[in-house]
């Protein structure tokens, strides 16, 4: 099971901090990802780490501005948004896959959190 929070309305330039919380016993090792979807548009990958942390992937529109980590010790990853837009404005879901590599696209994560709304007012 994943839980997601952390999201809520900013002005634009602000930041925000999403939080992923996993529990069961199949998170042991997993990698995640962070996933968006905005009134009328597509779902659309955000960012994603791999279990170790070594390995991140980013949107180029979000490149530079959001970071995503975790602390396994929580089993929990985190995406940092900063310089926020009105354009980043979606509901953001966390995903997990069990195993080590990070996926960008969404069918590679078995796992899906509730989404948390982030609104960016300008």
């Amino acid at each position: 099971q994943l839980q997601a929070c952390g999201g809520g309305l900013v002005q634009a330039g602000g930041s925000l901090r999403l939080s992923c919380a996993a529990s069961g016993r199949a998170f042991s090792s997993y990698a995640a990802g962070w996933f968006r979807q905005a009134p009328g548009k597509e779902r659309e990958f955000v960012a994603a780490i791999s279990w170790s942390g070594d390995t991140t992937y980013y949107a180029d529109s979000v490149k530079g501005r959001f970071t995503i980590s975790r602390d396994n010790a929580k089993i929990t990853v985190y995406l940092q948004m900063s310089s926020l837009k009105p354009e980043d404005t979606a509901v953001y879901s966390c995903a997990a896959r069990l195993g080590t590599i990070a996926f960008i696209t969404a069918r590679g994560y078995d796992y899906w959190g509730q989404g948390t709304q982030v609104t960016v007012s300008s």
